[in-house]
């Protein structure tokens, strides 16, 4: 009798846990981002620029930041839109984002990425990049909601 009592209370004990994760998972809403972000190097780069969250219909704005290393020539400047997800609330958004990139323009080009903070924000984003840049190396990205 003792072990089904345990196994029942550690059935009850997971099934609680996973219902939270799943409710928790399951309320985590979404929003649109716009972000303008020029960037320059010389193989270190730095990045800086500026965004929208809209959120539950307002808006809120956006600073972003960041450093390149590794293969980094030229400037450029992208512009993207897409959509933040798994978000509580519009700070969910502020945070690092980092990614393994490889990418390049020459005069005009685009791309696709999508990156996680610590908070577990995901950013889908597309855009176009405008400039003469060779990008081959490790990045980072700061958001803050000033």
């Amino acid at each position: 009798m003792r072990i089904s009592h345990r196994i029942r209370a550690g059935v009850i004990g997971l099934a609680a846990i996973a219902g939270v994760t799943v409710s928790s998972t399951a309320d985590a809403d979404s929003g649109r981002i716009l972000i303008s972000v020029f960037k320059a190097g010389w193989f270190i780069g730095g990045s800086g620029g500026r965004g929208t969250l809209i959120f539950h219909g307002r808006r809120y704005p956006l600073t972003i930041g960041g450093l390149s290393a590794g293969l980094v020539f030229g400037a450029s400047e992208t512009n993207f839109a897409g959509t933040v997800t798994n978000i509580f609330r519009p700070s969910d958004v502020a945070g690092v984002y980092g990614a393994a990139n490889a990418g390049g323009a020459v005069v005009v080009g685009g791309g696709v990425t999508t990156l996680a903070n610590d908070k577990g924000a995901i950013l889908h984003l597309a855009g176009r990049q405008v400039g003469v840049i060779a990008d081959l190396g490790l990045s980072g990205m700061a958001i803050s909601i000033p």
